[in-house]
C-alpha cells in the first residue's frame, strides 16, 4: 500500500505515553474490574464489550469521565503518520459517497493510546482491541493491537492494519446513518442469542463498509499486489470461530458477536466488489 501518497488527516489525537485512566469509571466498574474483564475476554475468546454490556454500541447513563487531552493533529512518528494517512483516505472516500447521496459526512476523530484511556463509552483498554464510541464519534486504537495481530493471529501488512481502521470507521458510518442507535434499542429488547445475532450483523456490515472503502481506494491506484489478500487474511484471522478455537479449543456459534471467518471475508468482498453501500444491508440478508 503506497500510503505515503495519501492525505494525512488532522483528526488525530495522540494519547500514547500519557498513562491510563484519569478519573473515569463506567457504571461503578473500577479499573481493576475492567482489567479482569479484559483478561477474561482474551482467555475465553468472548468479546469484552459484550461482557461489559455492549460498549462498542451505545452506553446508557452512569459514565463519568475526566477529560484527557492528547496531542492534536498528525503525529510525527511512522505509525502515527500511517494512521493519519488511512484516516485521511476514509475521510475522502466517505465524504464523496455521502455527497453523492445528498448527505454530509461528519469526520470522526481517531484517538491513539497506550494501555488504557477514557472515552465517552467507558474506559478503553488495549485488551479490547480497537473500538468505536458513538457517543463521542471517536475511534480508539492502541497500536500494540497490530503487533498482536501479527504475532498471535499471523495477520500482518499495512493494508491489513488499514482494514482494521476502515472497519471501525464503518461503525461511524453506521452511526451517522442511524443504524447503531436502532440496533442498540433492539438488542436491549432481545434475548442473549438474538442480541448476539444483531451484533454479528452489525459487525459484518462494518466489514462490508470497509470493503466499500477498499474498492474506492483501489480505484485511486494506491494499492499494491497482495494488499487485498492482507485484508482478507486479517478478516479470516479475527473471525469468532478462529479466535474461539485458538483460545478455548471449541467453537460456540451462538456466542458469536462479530461473525465467522468465512462470513467476515464474504462481506468484506461484497463491499469490495460492489463499491456500493446498498450492497451492505446485512440486516436484510437471509443468510450471512
Amino acid at each position: 500500500m503506497r500510503w505515503g501518497d495519501l492525505r494525512r488527516s488532522g483528526n488525530v489525537e495522540d494519547r500514547r505515553g500519557m498513562g491510563g485512566g484519569g478519573g473515569m469509571r463506567r457504571g461503578g466498574l473500577g479499573i481493576g474490574t475492567l482489567i479482569i474483564v479484559g483478561l477474561i475476554a482474551w482467555a475465553t475468546g468472548i468479546d469484552p464489550r459484550i461482557i461489559m454490556g455492549g460498549m462498542e454500541m451505545i452506553q446508557g447513563p452512569g459514565t463519568e469521565q475526566t477529560q484527557q487531552a492528547g496531542k492534536q493533529g498528525t503525529p510525527d512518528d511512522e505509525i502515527g503518520q500511517f494512521m493519519a494517512s488511512v484516516l485521511g483516505s476514509t475521510e475522502d472516500v466517505w465524504t464523496k459517497i455521502f455527497q453523492d447521496n445528498g448527505k454530509t459526512y461528519q469526520e470522526p476523530r481517531l484517538v491513539l493510546f497506550s494501555g488504557m484511556t477514557p472515552s465517552a463509552c467507558g474506559m478503553g483498554q488495549a485488551a479490547m482491541g480497537p473500538f468505536y464510541c458513538p457517543q463521542d464519534k471517536q475511534v480508539y486504537l492502541d497500536t500494540s493491537f497490530f503487533r498482536e495481530m501479527s504475532q498471535r493471529f499471523q495477520a500482518s501488512g499495512d493494508f491489513a492494519y488499514a482494514y482494521v481502521v476502515a472497519h471501525e470507521v464503518g461503525h461511524h458510518v453506521q452511526n451517522l446513518l442511524g443504524i447503531l442507535p436502532r440496533v442498540m434499542q433492539e438488542r436491549q429488547q432481545s434475548s442473549r442469542s438474538e442480541s448476539n445475532e444483531l451484533s454479528v450483523r452489525t459487525e459484518l456490515q462494518a466489514d462490508c463498509l470497509a470493503g466499500v472503502w477498499a474498492a474506492h481506494t483501489q480505484q485511486k491506484g494506491v494499492l499494491e499486489d497482495g494488499d487485498i489478500e492482507e485484508a482478507i487474511n486479517a478478516a479470516t484471522a479475527i473471525g469468532d470461530d478462529r479466535i474461539q478455537k485458538q483460545t478455548q479449543g471449541t467453537v460456540v456459534p451462538d456466542s458469536f458477536t462479530h461473525g465467522s471467518s468465512a462470513q467476515r471475508v464474504r462481506w468484506f468482498k461484497t463491499g469490495l466488489q460492489s463499491g456500493n453501500v446498498q450492497s451492505c444491508n446485512t440486516f436484510a440478508a437471509s443468510e450471512l
